[in-house]
């Protein structure tokens, strides 16, 4: 066979492009709405970062999960919940906003490990019989979108870059009816920023000769 493969490849790209396009959109979307309603979703925000730390202690005290481990993460969300003091604005290079980046890796990996430690112990039991309460990977992956990455996801869609947040943004502020400047979404400026990055590819290549 040799033109099924090529088709097969040019239906994955395609499709991840696609795929790519959604997810922006609906992140571009979501990022408007938050902008319309200020207010509502740093309640929400709020609310649910101390939801997700009441689950982390409920399942430390309940599930057995590990001690430092949890620690990690409820500290994790704590620090994202320090990023609600000036919610929606964000500066990129504020400490507490470089810290709560760094922490969501450290968060992620401290749990990666922890749940394939948990499956390589069960794989490597001296007996069949011996009764390993191993989580399946629905579980897994639940915990992961909803204790570790929701929150982190929530802020970046939430949160507003400052003007000219990005080097090669050439748009001017927005202003409202008193003069200030309307605050950008911080996906939206990276959105706009990829989207006028290839509009000047696409027109430099047009006008070579």
């Amino acid at each position: 066979m040799w033109i099924l493969p090529l088709l097969g490849y040019a239906g994955a790209i395609l499709g991840f492009c696609f795929l790519t396009l959604s997810i922006a959109s609906g992140l571009y979307y979501l990022s408007e709405l938050v902008e319309e309603h200020t207010v509502l979703a740093k309640r929400l925000l709020t609310r649910l970062i101390q939801i997700i730390i009441g689950v982390q202690v409920a399942l430390w005290l309940l599930d057995g999960f590990p001690f430092w481990a949890t620690v990690l993460g409820i500290f994790s969300h704590v620090v994202y919940l320090g990023n609600m003091r000036k919610f929606p604005f964000v500066q990129l290079t504020d400490p507490l906003f470089l810290l709560s980046c760094v922490l969501v890796l450290c968060d992620h990996y401290v749990w990666f490990r922890h749940f394939a430690d948990t499956q390589a112990r069960a794989y490597t039991r001296t007996s069949y019989y011996d009764k390993v309460d191993v989580p399946t990977f629905t579980m897994i992956a639940s915990y992961f979108g909803l204790c570790v990455w929701l929150v982190p996801f929530a802020l970046f869609v939430s949160l507003s870059a400052g003007d000219n947040v990005l080097p090669t943004m050439g748009t001017e502020p927005v202003r409202g009816m008193e003069g200030k400047s309307r605050p950008q979404g911080l996906v939206k400026a990276v959105v706009d920023w990829v989207r006028g990055l290839i509009g000047d590819m696409a027109g430099t290549g047009m006008d070579r000769p």
